[in-house]
């Protein structure tokens, strides 16, 4: 995989070949061995987390968007008290300071 370290592909290797004793498809193995050295690197903070990224298609409305969309634009626009609202505090916050 891209990015991933030497130590990385030996996890990957050991975990999917450990799947594949236990009797799992192939490609199953391979799956659940890619997510859990990924996840391991997303909270060791060596790849981003994609839920707390992004703001959504700016050609959408606010509606559409999810929470943590919402979320993001409300911290890109510096609004106070953005972490205890609701998604539709956060729409009506974003739309008063636009």
């Amino acid at each position: 995989m891209p990015g991933w370290t030497d130590k990385d592909d030996r996890q990957y290797e050991a975990i999917r070949d450990s799947n594949l004793e236990r009797g799992m498809k192939k490609e199953r193995a391979k799956e659940v061995a890619a997510r859990t050295v990924n996840k391991q690197r997303r909270e060791k903070g060596e790849t981003p987390n994609k839920r707390t990224q992004g703001t959504g298609n700016p050609h959408s409305s606010l509606e559409s968007r999810t929470k943590d969309e919402l979320y993001n634009i409300a911290q890109k626009m510096s609004i106070r008290g953005r972490s205890k609202m609701s998604k539709p505090q956060l729409i009506d916050a974003i739309r008063d300071r636009r």
